[in-house]
C-alpha cells in the first residue's frame, strides 16, 4: 500500500510539472498536436509512450547513480565537458519555462477575469515562496490536490463535447499543411522538451524516495495520465473553430459547453500553472544551492525577480518562440536517454 501511495504522489508531481500554462490552457497542445489534425492524435500516442517509459527510466537511473540534481544526472549522460553546456541550457530552459508560466498566469487574470497581469504575477510569487519553503512535502501536497481535479475536469469536458454531430469529421480531418513527418517530429520534440525539463524535479524526488519499484510505478502512472489528458484535450480542441487565435482556447470551450463550471475550471488551469512554477523553481533551487550557500528564500526571490522580467513578454509570443526551440535542442537528451542501459 505504501508503494502505491508513494507512486501516486510521484505521478502527481510528474504530471504537475509537465502540465503547465501551455498544456492546461490548450495553447501548447494546439502548437504541438492539434494543428496537425488526425496526425496530431497519432503523434500524441508516440509522446505518451515516451512519457510512460522514459519518465520511469530517468528516476530509476537517478537512484542507480545517486544523482542529487539534474547537473549530476547530465554529467552521467553527456560526460563532464558536454554536460556543462547541457546544464547551462537546462538553467536557461527552466527559467524560460517559469517565465512562460508567469506570463500565462498574467494572461489568465487579464483575458478571463479582466484584472491586471501584474496581479497574477504577484499572487503567484507569494504562493510559490510559501509552498517551496516547506520543500518536497509542499510539492507533493499541491500536486496531489491539483492533478486529480484536472484529470476529472478533462474527462467531464470531453464527454460534454463529443455529442456534436460533426465530431468524427473534425477528429479525422487533416489540414492541408500537415504531414505525418511534421507531426511525428513535433511529438518527439514535445516529449524531449518535457522530459528534459521534468528531470530537474524527477531526479531529486526519486533519490529522496530511494525505491525503484515505487518510482517505476509512479513513472508509469504519471505517463499514462499525461497521455489520457493529452488525448482528451486534443479531441476537445478539434471542436473549436480558429483554435489558434486564442491564448487560452480551453477556457473558451468551457465557456461554450460547460459555463456552469467555468470559474472552477479557471481555478484548475491556474493550479496547473502554479504546480509547474513550483516544480521548476524547486529544481533550480536545488541546483543553485550547490554553488551559493545562502538561505533558500533568497534564491527563490532571485529566481522570481528574473522570471518576472522575462514574463512581461506576451504569453502567446513567449510560448510560441521558446517551446519549439527548447524541444528540438532537448532531442539530444532524449536520444542519449533512450540509448543508455536501464541498469548499472
Amino acid at each position: 500500500m505504501k508503494n502505491w501511495t508513494g507512486a501516486f504522489q510521484i505521478a502527481a508531481v510528474y504530471v504537475g510539472t509537465v502540465i503547465g500554462a501551455g498544456f492546461a490552457t490548450g495553447k501548447e497542445i494546439v502548437e504541438f498536436f492539434t494543428r496537425f489534425g488526425f496526425y496530431g492524435f497519432l503523434s500524441i500516442l508516440l509522446s505518451g509512450y515516451l512519457f510512460i517509459f522514459l519518465g520511469a527510466k530517468i528516476m530509476i537511473k537517478a537512484i542507480d547513480i545517486r544523482a542529487s540534481s539534474f547537473e549530476e544526472f547530465n554529467e552521467y549522460l553527456f560526460g563532464k565537458k558536454l554536460s556543462k553546456i547541457m546544464n547551462l541550457f537546462m538553467l536557461v530552459m527552466l527559467l524560460g519555462v517559469c517565465a512562460v508560466m508567469f506570463s500565462g498566469a498574467g494572461a489568465l487574470f487579464h483575458e478571463q477575469l479582466g484584472l491586471s497581469k501584474s496581479i497574477g504575477a504577484i499572487i503567484t510569487s507569494v504562493l510559490a515562496i510559501a509552498v517551496l519553503i516547506i520543500g518536497a512535502k509542499g510539492l507533493f501536497a499541491v500536486n496531489s490536490f491539483v492533478v486529480p481535479i484536472l484529470v476529472l475536469f478533462s474527462i467531464i469536458l470531453f464527454f460534454k463535447t463529443i455529442p456534436r454531430m460533426d465530431f468524427l469529421d473534425l477528429f479525422l480531418a487533416v489540414p492541408h499543411h500537415a504531414t505525418v513527418l511534421k507531426a511525428l517530429a513535433s511529438a518527439i520534440a514535445y516529449a524531449a522538451f518535457n522530459l528534459a525539463l521534468a528531470q530537474a524535479v524527477l531526479v531529486p524526488i526519486a533519490v529522496e524516495m530511494n525505491d525503484k519499484q515505487m518510482v517505476r510505478l509512479g513513472g508509469y502512472i504519471g505517463g499514462g495520465l499525461l497521455t489520457i489528458v493529452l488525448i482528451s484535450s486534443h479531441l476537445v480542441l478539434t471542436t473549436l473553430l480558429d483554435f489558434h487565435l486564442y491564448d487560452i482556447p480551453m477556457a473558451v470551450i468551457v465557456g461554450q459547453v460547460a459555463s456552469g463550471i467555468f470559474f472552477i475550471y479557471l481555478l484548475v488551469i491556474y493550479g496547473e500553472i502554479f504546480s509547474t512554477v513550483i516544480g521548476n523553481m524547486y529544481g533550480l533551487e536545488r541546483q543553485i544551492k550547490k554553488y551559493i550557500r545562502i538561505e533558500s528564500v533568497w534564491i527563490y526571490g532571485g529566481i522570481l525577480a528574473t522570471i518576472y522580467v522575462i514574463g512581461l513578454i506576451d504569453y502567446g509570443t513567449l510560448l510560441g518562440f521558446l517551446y519549439p526551440i527548447f524541444g528540438y535542442v532537448s532531442i539530444l537528451f532524449l536520444i542519449i536517454m533512450m540509448l543508455k542501459p536501464l541498469h548499472k
